[in-house]
């Protein structure tokens, strides 16, 4: 009797959707065929650097069932930040959705995570601001491991939230940072 009453609820707990799994969905990310069989060229250094000075630090605050990247990007444009380097950020999540490279070999590939009903820790969140363009990713924990990737839409704040931007003058110019063709 206990079994078929577990099973009972196991059941009715799966079809009203209250016991949710993390999907995982994979997308390739192709530029153009002609750019992802680019070779490196001697143009492009293995490694260069960029030095500027912050013109200022804004510390951004979430509540309760804010959107994590909804806000960063409605901050980023009301404080017209261009160029800025994400420093920190701390807080927690009532749901996740992120996504991380699921291959060595272009075309990239993307692995999205996505948790509807899972809470997790966030440990930190870092990237940057590119011409006004967030490029974030966040660490996260649920008590039985860590993972991360970038930071999607869906990601719903439960207790609390800080992100802390360091912003560049407009001497910074951060443009081919990101851009897997800059090779």
């Amino acid at each position: 009797m206990q079994l078929t009453l577990g099973l009972f609820c196991l059941s009715t707990l799966a079809a009203a959707g209250l016991w949710a799994q993390t999907t995982r969905t994979e997308i390739t990310k192709a530029t153009t065929p002609e750019q992802d069989a680019k070779a490196n060229s001697a143009d492009v250094p293995d490694v260069y650097a960029i030095s500027g000075n912050f013109e200022r630090v804004v510390v951004l605050r979430f509540k309760y069932e804010a959107d994590l990247l909804g806000g960063m990007e409605k901050m980023v444009k009301d404080h017209k930040i261009k160029n800025a380097v994400i420093l920190s950020g701390i807080g927690s999540v009532r749901n996740y959705h992120i996504h991380s490279v699921n291959n060595r070999t272009f075309p990239s590939k993307n692995i999205f995570l996505k948790n509807p009903t899972e809470p997790a820790d966030i440990i930190s969140v870092n990237g940057y601001v590119i011409n006004g363009r967030l490029h974030a990713h966040m660490t996260l924990t649920n008590g039985e491991k860590a993972f991360g990737g970038h930071v999607e839409t869906g990601n719903t704040v439960f207790t609390f939230a800080i992100v802390t931007l360091g912003v560049f003058g407009n001497n910074v110019d951060l443009e081919k940072v990101d851009d897997k063709t800059y090779r």
